[in-house]
């Protein structure tokens, strides 16, 4: 932008955690299994393949958002969203995530060029945490966020990146945000937001066309990509 220094770049950058800075194996699909057979939807039925169908095409989105569409009932969504919770947060402890390769290295390379970074995810805060301590990462970042911090509202809202451009005060202009996630709904909720850069992922759920699709400016093979590229487009 206007004189090239990092203060008139994007001094906000926003990034998705499963996926893309952190790896987590599937275990998405794996609690959700976990969850749905809570609630009598048993592996290998019809049923079971349809709803795991939805999960992976809304992956991104706030959980309690998906199984609300998966169960409609207020009372069975809650019922399932908190044994998911339970699930991925047990396999959490276990020790089956490790961040994206690059990742940690990239966050702090980012913050090295005065930049504020923010971690968002769709998971309950409980499951963050648990992420976050796992990782050894609860220091890594200036703020976290999940759903509930945002008015309830995950992604394909904007309104966690707007909550970090509000909480953070890093930038006086949305233009100047910078996002970067796995899934079509990471970037349809940059692009709400009015970030000028908006990163797809190929370290995660979506493919390059989905990112594209949903309108990433930019798709990188990883997180640890991110740096130069900002520097590269003057962001």
């Amino acid at each position: 932008m206007r004189d090239g220094t990092v203060n008139e770049r994007c001094g906000l950058v926003v990034l998705d955690m499963a996926g893309t800075t952190v790896a987590d194996g599937g275990l998405v699909e794996e609690a959700f299994s976990a969850a749905a057979r809570e609630l009598g939807v048993e592996p290998g039925s019809a049923d079971h393949a349809e709803k795991l169908d939805y999960v992976r095409a809304t992956m991104g989105e706030s959980k309690i958002s998906v199984f609300r569409h998966l169960f409609g009932d207020e009372a069975l969504a809650q019922r399932a969203n908190g044994a998911f919770e339970k699930a991925y947060g047990k396999l959490v402890e276990e020790g089956r995530i490790a961040p994206i390769a690059g990742a940690g290295e990239a966050i702090e390379e980012l913050r090295g060029e005065g930049r504020t970074v923010v971690l968002s995810t769709g998971f309950a805060r409980v499951t963050q945490d648990a992420i976050l301590d796992v990782l050894g990462w609860r220091d890594l970042v200036e703020l976290t966020l999940c759903p509930a911090d945002a008015g309830g509202r995950g992604r394909p809202y904007p309104d966690m990146v707007l909550s970090a451009f509000l909480r953070t005060g890093a930038v006086d202009d949305v233009r100047r945000i910078a996002v970067a996630g796995d899934t079509a709904y990471d970037m349809l909720s940059g692009v709400r937001a009015g970030a000028s850069v908006v990163a797809g992922v190929l370290t995660g759920a979506h493919d390059d066309a989905a990112l594209r699709g949903a309108g990433a400016t930019h798709v990188l093979g990883s997180v640890a990509e991110l740096p130069a590229v900002l520097r590269g487009v003057g962001a």
